[in-house]
């Protein structure tokens, strides 16, 4: 019994005994992994909560993926890789323990794409046509498929024909925008600019760091969860403007710096 006692747990005469103000968070970050099925951004939301482990310090995913595998929340007790049945009470039922590892044993490729049907629209409230006007996202069903689709604000008050640009398929429009983000990673203008921007809030960065942290993120993106890749998109698109000869993509540099900071402090990683 040396040592620190799990999060939601504290000792009392050598004997492990639930903590409930403590117990009741890890009770949400397994019901809430259960949800959204990644570390990646449960570790942002528990950030977000103000939830910090026993010692005061931040809760990533590394601590989170450990306390989903740690057996003692189910009442056992582990001595050199076997468990056993413990003396203490459990904090989670086995029920939700084993829909958990179900979730855990799939690949973050696989978890990604089962999700994806669930994501918000990449580019909802950052696409606008060549009069001005915005597009909003919308799908429709045929044959058992889904097919999603951004529409003209302008369409859908007057009719089609109202824009020369009336509809577009989410899947190439969404693909158009990644590939010239992608592109922007490894414009030297672009990391000179992503480096002086960082630098203003964290003096120590290179711009060989920036260079890494921006280039570090393009094989990266595949693995990324949909709602992590609709955030960094957020964060790094200001708007979307499409007409019949292309589309533009205007960026914001400070979200660059962010993002930047973020990669290398480790923020973001493979979906899980």
């Amino acid at each position: 019994m040396g040592g620190v006692p799990p999060f939601g747990y504290r000792v009392e005469n050598r004997k492990l005994l639930v903590d409930e103000d403590s117990a009741r968070h890890v009770r949400w970050i397994f019901d809430r992994f259960l949800e959204i099925g990644s570390c990646t951004e449960l570790a942002r939301e528990v950030g977000t909560r103000g939830i910090r482990t026993p010692r005061g310090n931040r809760i990533d995913k590394k601590y989170i993926y450990r306390m989903l595998s740690n057996r003692a929340y189910i009442g056992e007790a582990v001595h050199k890789g076997d468990s056993y049945p413990g003396e203490h009470d459990a904090i989670i039922d086995r029920e939700a323990w084993d829909k958990v590892h179900a979730i855990l044993q799939e690949s973050p490729r696989k978890r990604a794409a089962r999700t994806r049907a669930d994501t918000p629209a990449l580019l909802k409230g950052l696409l606008f046509g060549p009069d001005g006007a915005a597009f909003s996202p919308t799908h429709t069903c045929k044959g058992g498929r889904l097919y999603r689709y951004y529409v003209s604000q302008t369409v859908l008050k007057h009719g089609a024909g109202a824009c020369p640009v009336g509809r577009v398929p989410a899947g190439a429009i969404e693909a158009a925008v990644i590939d010239q983000l992608r592109a922007v990673f490894r414009q030297p203008e672009i990391i000179a600019g992503t480096w002086k921007a960082a630098r203003t809030h964290a003096a120590d960065i290179t711009e060989a760091d920036a260079r890494a942290a921006l280039q570090q993120l393009d094989p990266l993106w595949d693995e990324l969860f949909p709602a992590e890749q609709a955030r960094i998109v957020a964060l790094l698109v200001d708007r979307v403007d499409i007409g019949t000869d292309g589309l533009n993509v205007g960026l914001r540099v400070d979200g660059l710096s962010s993002l930047a900071r973020e990669m290398l402090a480790g923020g973001i990683g493979e979906a899980a």
